[in-house]
């Protein structure tokens, strides 16, 4: 293990800020680091959002897809009444229609392909079969309910531990057992690291498959475009390019024919980050009629059909020395990715992420890392918000907790004791991540004088009363963003995500119009990509026009996901300004016969002295009177360029979480009373959003430590498919965290900033797990699985007691 010093420390300007905002890092009162509203709200607030369902293009018909009421089976008859034959469609309807088949560049990678509607064998309840079309979604339903499927029923695989060991019989035709995927990433002398702990803690956790329940459900409308003989695709994704890029073969269609558009997207945190089976076969289906078609996902359907998330199994051992100092660490991870693989990231997505971040911030001798990925007969498994990190997360600081309770010290002490230090970075772990900024024992201490330990351990001496115990949890984790063209490559992936593009434009009346291929869908990224154009161009974000998801707009771009648009977007936004400026600035300089050097922008304005050009001259003599532009200068005032970070391995932000909860034993329900986040994502564009997302993220680990649950019976059918069986958090569950920031600019991307949109998702399971065990500890009760229901609290409770009474 080495650290590397390719950067030095005097080059990250770093310091703890307050919640406030960064005087010392806002470059103008409206620019990075200004707390300002956001302009994408004057209309979501208004109701004048556009989302997939509020399309209205005359003639759409609506879809609906008949889906397999079996998790795996042969299909042996279709039987379609003959007066709706014309209203149905089979895959065998739609013409030349590849599969998806998404794969690892590694040869030991099993591929299997994925069709857009069920060809011959379904392998989950939900599968699309058939799509029934009318001019209601009532009606189309109607229709659907008229087809009747005969099966052959095929043996139903549902444990993961079974798939995993070889006992459970193969779902995929050729495959000698249902394991996928193996990685091993390892390092270091283990034998040593074990011979040398004087401490040794052994768990199994399992942390639940859960659905990622975005507001707004997948959706898909296409038609052909006659005047310009192409076929639109508008859709629901955080990715129009990609998706355009790879539909475009599957369903026979030259890439310059084919536009995508994603409308307001109502939340997406991963499951819209794929490419969707429904977007293969409406877009298939939109070239054989001659009217609109549109898909718009139910509820049932998402909580049933949709890519889900999480379904962990770990085996960890964690060796130390007597004070509690990591020697070595062994993880082993099975993760159920479900059915399919998922393109572009496969279905070895989770188990490669949880087993090559397991290290987190800590410091080590020795790695053993396996991430083992297997298939079942349910839905596949998609990224959703943390993407293996919060089952790492949850692992790990599991472990860290016994290891602090195993030395008898607090739990937060041997956590900083264990950190990489601020003076090591940037730090190659153990596990080959490049660590570029941060100091981790910091957020610790500030995480702990904000939620006062001494004060909660003197009230937990009051635990039992009234059968009510207090529990304080801890969580610390590393959140790798902006992943570069490296970290894609080293995880084999088929596609290299390392990029990103913008255009930016002036029109001829002086307005900025900022065109990028992300997608915004709840960051508010129209208002912080304009922040960052308005620290290069001196323009009021408010009156930047921010233009994304649509193909036939925005330069090629990869989308957004991975906590990567800020670092990436930000930064072909922020160059392409910045290039842009440099014009404004020659043609200013000109008008008032100075050097270009001696000017600056502000308001809109070149500014030499007390004299000023608006843009609106500027852009004038760019487009309407080149005779006024400087000799050599072309006319008009654009710009497209693209960034990419100068480190391939991502962007690493961090957090410590800490958490105080009441459980009931009487009841089994878990309170979370108080809430502290100290995170760190560099350079803060805006502290008002970041705190949103900061925020968001945190209910959605809560669903998962508390709530959240996909579960299925032994014949694969999903026991949880409507909110009556699959609960969330709401606002009573949910409390205000109270945020401190850390900023350690990143040395290796524009600004400084790192992305931060999935840490509040990653620390808050792990956090609330161990508050439970702290609060439960002296009954002898430990809970090693999410989520904590009600009922598994009060069995856990159960067998302690149990137990005790046999001792």
């Amino acid at each position: 293990m080495a650290h590397s010093s390719a950067v030095e420390l005097s080059a990250l300007p770093r310091g703890v800020v307050a919640d406030a905002g960064q005087k010392d890092l806002q470059h103008g009162p409206r620019g990075i680091g200004a707390r300002i509203l956001r302009n994408e709200d004057a209309r979501f607030l208004a109701g004048h959002g556009e989302y997939l369902a509020d399309l209205n293009i005359p003639g759409t018909m609506e879809v609906a897809f008949l889906r397999s009421p079996v998790a795996h089976g042969r299909i042996t008859a279709i039987h379609i009444p003959p007066e709706i034959r014309a209203r149905v469609f089979l895959l065998s309807d739609l013409g030349e229609v590849r599969p998806v088949r998404a794969v690892l560049n590694a040869p030991a990678f099993r591929g299997s392909d994925f069709p857009a509607l069920a060809d011959g064998v379904v392998r989950f309840v939900g599968e699309p079969i058939a799509m029934c079309i009318a001019p209601t979604r009532a009606e189309a339903e109607d229709l659907a309910q008229q087809v009747v499927v005969d099966f052959d029923e095929l043996p139903v695989v549902v444990d993961m531990l079974k798939a995993a060991d070889g006992s459970a019989p193969p779902i995929h035709e050729g495959w000698g057992d249902n394991v996928c995927f193996v990685s091993t990433p390892s390092n270091g002398d283990l034998a040593k690291a074990v011979g040398d702990a004087a401490v040794t803690i052994e768990r199994e956790l399992h942390m639940r498959r859960q659905c990622v329940v975005s507001l707004e459900g997948r959706g898909v409308l296409a038609y052909r475009d006659r005047r310009l003989d192409e076929l639109v695709i508008y859709s629901s994704t955080q990715q129009p390019h990609i998706i355009r890029t790879v539909l475009a073969p599957l369903i026979g269609v030259e890439e310059s024919r084919l536009r995508v558009v994603a409308p307001d997207v109502g939340g997406g945190f991963g499951v819209k980050n794929n490419l969707q089976q429904e977007e293969v076969a409406i877009g298939a289906l939109a070239r054989i009629v001659n009217h609109p078609v549109r898909w718009t996902e139910d509820r049932r359907e998402h909580l049933t059909a949709s890519p889900q998330a999480r379904e962990h199994h770990y085996r960890m051992k964690l060796h130390a020395d007597a004070r509690g100092k990591i020697l070595g660490l062994e993880s082993d991870v099975i993760v159920d990715a479900g059915a399919y693989s998922i393109w572009p990231w496969s279905c070895a997505m989770e188990a490669n992420m949880s087993a090559g971040i397991m290290p987190g911030p800590y410091q080590m001798q020795a790695y053993r890392g396996c991430g083992t990925t297997v298939v079942s007969n349910k839905p596949p498994l998609g990224p959703y918000r943390g993407v293996g990190r919060p089952g790492a997360c949850f692992a790990l600081e599991r472990m860290m907790d016994e290891l602090a309770r195993a030395v008898g010290r607090e739990p937060h002490e041997v956590r900083i004791d264990n950190m990489v230090q601020p003076d090591q970075m940037p730090y190659l772990t153990i596990a080959g991540k490049l660590y570029d900024s941060g100091d981790f024992p910091e957020s610790v201490r500030r995480a702990a004088e904000m939620i006062d330990v001494p004060a909660i351990r003197e009230r937990q001496k009051a635990n039992g009363k009234d059968g009510i115990y207090l529990g304080l949890g801890w969580a610390c984790y590393v959140e790798q963003t902006a992943h570069g063209t490296n970290e894609w490559l080293q995880r084999n992936l088929t596609e290299v995500f390392g990029y990103e593009a913008a255009t930016a434009r002036f029109t001829p009346d002086g307005k900025l119009v900022l065109e990028v291929a992300i997608q915004n869908h709840g960051q508010g990224l129209e208002t912080t990509l304009a922040q960052v154009a308005s620290t290069e161009l001196g323009v009021d974000p408010a009156d930047i026009v921010v233009r994304h998801g649509d193909t036939a707009v925005s330069p090629y771009g990869l989308g957004t996901f991975a906590s990567r648009s800020m670092v990436m977007a930000g930064g072909a936004v922020g160059r392409a300004s910045q290039m842009l400026a440099e014009k404004v600035k020659r043609i200013g300089a000109h008008f008032l016969q100075t050097d270009p050097r001696n000017v600056s922008l502000q308001d809109s304005a070149v500014v030499y002295g007390q004299r000023r050009v608006p843009f609106s001259e500027i852009t004038r003599a760019a487009f309407r009177h080149a005779q006024d532009l400087p000799p050599g200068e072309e006319p008009g005032l654009s710009v497209t360029t693209t960034y990419q970070p100068e480190s391939g391995t991502g962007a690493f932000s961090y957090a410590t979480h800490a958490v105080v909860v009441s459980v009931d034993v009487n009841t089994g329900l878990t309170r979370i009373l108080d809430y502290v986040i100290v995170h760190d994502c560099g350079t803060i564009v805006n502290p008002m959003i970041v705190d949103g997302q900061i925020q968001g993220g945190l209910a959605q680990g809560i669903g998962t430590a508390l709530f959240e649950e996909s579960p299925y019976d032994e014949a694969g059918q999903p026991l949880a498919s409507t909110f009556l069986d699959y609960l969330l958090p709401g606002f009573t569950e949910v409390p205000s965290a109270r945020i401190g920031h850390i900023v350690s600019p990143s040395p290796f991307t524009r600004y400084g900033v790192k992305g931060m949109g999935e840490g509040g998702a990653i620390g808050a399971p792990a956090a609330i797990v161990n508050a439970v065990n702290d609060a439960l500890h002296a009954l002898g009760v430990e809970i090693n699985e999410t989520p904590i229901t009600p009922k598994r609290l009060l069995k856990a409770i159960d067998q302690a007691e149990r137990k005790r009474g046999m001792a």
